[in-house]
């Protein structure tokens, strides 16, 4: 496009304009300016994939506050949209109600087999907050605080060196402990762990083994400071991941540390970056299959991830034939695993299958997925609350709001740092505790303390 022409001045706009198509409008002007899905959320105030279904004619485009928001975010002359040049009057607009396009089948309210299948799962969680869970004490000093630090700060040199053997179990240590759901106690292993893994490649002479090992502690630190939404940090670790796993000879510590990178490409607004890396990697380990279960599993996480990495930015297409594709490792892989430290398997897949139909907006799909998974039967706790995680958060867009707090509270009992720190948990709660059905759902201001959502 033209540099000196506006964004909404390109052919593709006029075109969509005299057919009426203001989801293409919204699209083109997006894309030409540019912007994500994910930064034209924030400007408007609108989810992602309620974004997505409007560009792409899923949903109907023709609220006047909707269209409004989206001229001013993006700059678009009102009257392209089908709006006068009068602004409206400031008002509070109420959230709007999640639209579920996909064909539900029953209502899990109003049909007895579905009750017996997941809500059966969250049958008692209200009833037990109301005599509380325990407010996790809170260390003296800050453990993200201080991991942010020895991130930040140049490297501690008096550090000491290990054998590689013993650096590899500290590192497996340090994973278990997040993968069981242990935010706070992983932050706290970390500082020291990456000074070690730096004595140590600093001293040893097997320089590729101490860098994957390397490697894999700021991987690790990645994913953390992804969970506990730290951005900058997320961004730094895995740029270091990179450089040490280039610096070593091990392909699926390599995959680990780039999956790590697009992670944070796909979170900053980088999604087309972040695929064209996956893909790589993806076609990298794709000859490699053979040699075992190992391979496979980081080849089928890598696949999940593109997967959802898709979704989230609003290709349908893309998610569900990668998808595809993921089950199909799954099924060969034979049975659920955690070779690597993947968590992959038939119900690591479905777990991706519930975020994917999340991210794309059908919220009765991601529900009638959960059903199909006995969350007891995941046995990372990490993982399993994830699971109820995005459970909660379907049942929030679908405008469930009980179902919902029982999820939030079923991830808690999973794992308590997963509601403590993640900021979509914060923001579920703090919708419930303005919903009319608040009182109806026991233990909410206890929950909102505990999670942080009010003070």
């Amino acid at each position: 496009m033209d540099p000196t022409r506006a964004a909404w001045e390109s052919e593709e706009v006029r075109a969509a304009a005299e057919a009426g198509n203001y989801g293409a409008i919204v699209r083109a002007v997006r894309q030409a300016t540019p912007l994500t899905l994910e930064e034209l959320a924030k400007l408007c105030g609108y989810s992602i994939s309620t974004l997505s279904r409007l560009e792409r004619g899923k949903q109907r485009l023709r609220d006047v506050e909707v269209l409004r928001r989206l001229s001013i975010a993006l700059q678009i002359p009102p009257h392209l949209l089908g709006l006068s040049d009068t602004a409206s009057p400031s008002v509070h607009a109420p959230r709007p109600v999640a639209r579920v396009n996909v064909n539900l089948a029953p209502d899990e309210e109003t049909d007895p087999m579905r009750r017996r299948t997941l809500l059966a799962g969250l049958t008692g969680l209200a009833g037990a907050s109301v005599l509380g869970t325990a407010t996790p004490s809170l260390a003296s000093a800050n453990p993200v605080s201080a991991l942010e630090r020895a991130l930040l700060d140049p490297p501690v040199k008096n550090a000491t060196p290990v054998t590689i053997a013993q650096l590899r179990t500290s590192v497996a240590e340090a994973k278990s402990v997040f993968q069981l759901g242990r935010y706070t106690e992983a932050a706290t292993q970390l500082p020291r762990l990456v000074s070690t893994a730096l004595a140590t490649r600093a001293e040893n002479d097997d320089k590729p083994s101490a860098n994957a090992l390397l490697a894999d502690a700021y991987t690790l630190a990645s994913e953390l400071t992804v969970k506990l939404d730290l951005k900058h940090l997320a961004w730094t670790t895995a740029d270091r991941a990179m450089q040490a796993a280039h610096d070593s000879d091990d392909l699926l510590t390599q995959a680990a540390a780039h999956r790590a990178w697009a992670i944070v490409l796909r979170r900053t607004g980088h999604a087309d970056a972040a695929q064209r890396l996956i893909s790589s990697t993806i076609a990298a380990l794709q000859p490699k299959l053979h040699r075992g279960p190992e391979h496979l599993s980081v080849y089928g996480t890598l696949l999940s991830t593109s997967a959802y990495t898709a979704a989230v930015d609003g290709d349908r297409d893309s998610a569900r034939s990668l998808t595809a594709e993921a089950v199909e490792a799954a099924t060969r892989l034979g049975s659920d695993a955690n070779h690597r430290f993947t968590a992959f398997g038939p119900t690591g897949v479905g777990l991706y299958r519930i975020s994917v139909a999340r991210a794309l907006g059908d919220y009765g799909t991601a529900i009638d997925v959960a059903k199909q998974i006995d969350p007891a039967s995941i046995p990372l706790a990490e993982r399993r609350a994830r699971y109820w995680s995005d459970v909660a958060h379907a049942f929030h867009e679908w405008n469930k709001p009980e179902h919902s707090y029982r999820a939030l509270l079923a991830a808690e009992q999973a794992s308590r740092d997963e509601v403590r720190y993640r900021k979509p948990i914060q923001n579920i709660t703090t919708s419930l505790l303005q919903h009319p059905t608040a009182h109806r759902m026991p233990g909410l201001q206890a929950f909102a303390r505990r999670t942080g959502a009010v003070a």
